[in-house]
């Protein structure tokens, strides 16, 4: 019961979990991993029938490793260095000082190798997709080669060098994790003052602007109806958000006064029912909201392919007190998105295998094509600052004395 309610409580927590450096699919509880390691390595004590001879000590010596095995479980212990000793030495003593190492060959998220690095053991990891090895990585072995190792970047130089308590301890990877925090601000303020205009605030009713956290758009095509031509969405529900109480959805506007007829979107924040969303059977098959016709998946194909698919803000996504706001989309915000002009491309094919990938069908055959052009720019932004990012930290650590081996210098092509 202590390891299912402790790891039930690890979906709620939002900082210093793992799950927050990267969403992973399955990510295995810390608390039950922990645990399985555990229990893995300490024998029960109806093994020990000379140092527990009767079923009465058995259940005292049993009862007492439930107990470290309750408290070692716990958030509030994961580092907490009393209880991690605690287990550590059952571990030694029952595998006679000399544990066994853990291999995880499908790591994932890497949340066992991890607890076994917690627990002291010497943990390996392998995985095939390379993402699942980046995030491991990152937690780790990275971490390992800045053990008790001060911070390089100028702001914790300059502390240490004014404060009067002298050098300060850095324990475990606090050091890394400073630096991480100063660079890693260094490239969001970075990112801000480069591309912040393209990345602006939404107005609410009363005026005041609120941080938007998404915008929501629909690729459209033409309708293939001679007597219509409206530009239709291809979206598969008009749906935001359906909690009780939090209920909002999006109303498409026909504006027949137009020719061809115009589609507007409209964010209602209300328990009204939602209209039905122009996605029809299956496949690539959705009804124009014009005039009701329904093309083939095939001609949404083909028009994709001749490049003739376009896209259409439907709404906006912003966040105030911690409470998720919808908001009708605006000409200002769809302007603002389709100024972003990249300067690069990776327009590298796709794979040709439709087994694998069915983007190219749609005519988006390149990378690029999976991003809109204001994705394109942020994602190349960062790409930039974290080359720069790196240069600033290798002088920076050459100017505090730290020779740790870096990764091979890499520029993006």
């Amino acid at each position: 019961m202590a390891i299912n309610n402790a790891s039930a409580e690890e979906k709620s927590i939002h900082r210093g979990h793992p799950s927050m450096l990267h969403l992973w699919w399955a990510r295995r509880p810390l608390a039950a991993c922990r645990a399985v390691l555990f229990a893995s390595l300490v024998d029960d004590p109806s093994s020990c029938q000379e140092e527990f001879p009767t079923e009465e000590a058995q259940d005292r010596e049993r009862q007492r490793l439930f107990g470290i095995i309750e408290r070692l479980v716990k958030w509030e212990n994961t580092n907490n260095e009393e209880v991690l000793e605690e287990a550590r030495r059952e571990i030694l003593r029952s595998t006679r000082g000399n544990p066994p190492p853990v291999l995880d060959p499908f790591c994932g998220g890497g949340s066992i190798p991890l607890e076994a690095q917690r627990l002291g053991l010497e943990a390996y990891a392998s995985d095939l997709n390379p993402v699942a090895v980046l995030i491991t990585k990152a937690m780790i072995e990275v971490p390992l080669k800045f053990v008790s190792k001060s911070p390089v970047n100028p702001n914790a130089r300059k502390m240490e060098q004014t404060t009067l308590r002298g050098k300060k301890e850095w324990k475990g990877a606090s050091g890394l994790a400073e630096d991480v925090s100063y660079y890693g601000k260094w490239m969001r303020d970075e990112a801000e003052r480069r591309i912040g205009h393209l990345y602006p605030k939404a107005k609410l009713p009363d005026g005041s602007e609120v941080t938007v956290i998404a915008w929501l758009w629909a690729r459209t095509v033409k309708c293939p109806n001679p007597a219509c031509g409206t530009m239709m969405p291809l979206a598969k529900t008009f749906i935001l958000s359906s909690k009780n109480g939090k209920k909002a959805y999006i109303e498409p506007i026909v504006n027949r006064s137009r020719s061809p007829p115009q589609i507007k979107f409209i964010v209602k924040n209300s328990e009204g029912l939602p209209p039905q969303p122009p996605k029809v059977g299956r496949g690539a098959k959705f009804q124009c909201l014009a005039c009701g016709q329904v093309p083939s998946d095939d001609y949404i194909k083909a028009e994709g392919t001749a490049g003739r698919m376009e896209s259409q803000l439907m709404a906006i996504v912003a966040e105030n007190a911690k409470r998720r706001i919808y908001l009708s989309p605006s000409e200002d915000q769809e302007e603002i998105a389709r100024r972003a002009k990249p300067t690069w491309l990776p327009d590298e094919k796709l794979s040709g295998d439709r087994r694998a990938i069915w983007c190219p069908l749609y005519g988006l055959d390149t990378f690029d094509k999976l991003f809109s052009p204001r994705q394109l720019v942020a994602l190349t932004t960062f790409s930039d600052l974290v080359i720069e990012a790196r240069e600033h930290i290798v002088e920076d650590a050459i100017i505090a004395g730290l020779l740790v081996p870096l990764q091979p210098d890499f520029t993006r092509k």
